[in-house]
């Protein structure tokens, strides 16, 4: 279980790599308009700030679960498992708000949030294992 946790939270820390990318290099752009819906110029020189900031809390939280799954595959499991749960934790927590607080970004919010839940329940099963 704690290897499938680890892998989990590996795929959940890529998927908020790519988010950072989106929201803080290339914002404004076709790829990031074509996954956050389209914007004027005006709007994203508006969000630009914001998104950039975003991002890079997307790609902390991802660092976080992905040096939880490197310490844990590697043998510190308390340690692992501690980070893992903390960052895809907190990826959940962020998706869930998205969920309750945005009929328009229901889906985004799965898609963001189906990854981490899974390495959540994964981290608790090797928790209670």
């Amino acid at each position: 279980m704690l290897i499938l946790a680890a892998v989990l939270a590996l795929a959940a820390a890529a998927l908020h790599a790519v988010i950072f990318r989106l929201e803080s290099l290339v914002w404004g752009s076709p790829a990031a308009q074509a996954i956050f819906g389209e914007q004027s110029a005006q709007e994203v020189a508006a969000t630009k700030e914001m998104a950039f900031n975003q991002g890079f809390y997307n790609l902390f939280l991802g660092i976080m679960a992905a040096a939880g799954a490197v310490a844990a595959l590697l043998g510190a499991t308390t340690v692992g498992l501690t980070l893992i749960l903390a960052g895809t934790g907190a990826m959940l927590a962020a998706a869930t708000v998205l969920l309750l607080s945005s009929r328009a970004h229901r889906s985004a919010a799965i898609k963001q949030g189906t990854l981490p839940l899974l390495a959540v329940i994964t981290s608790l099963l090797a928790l209670a294992l």
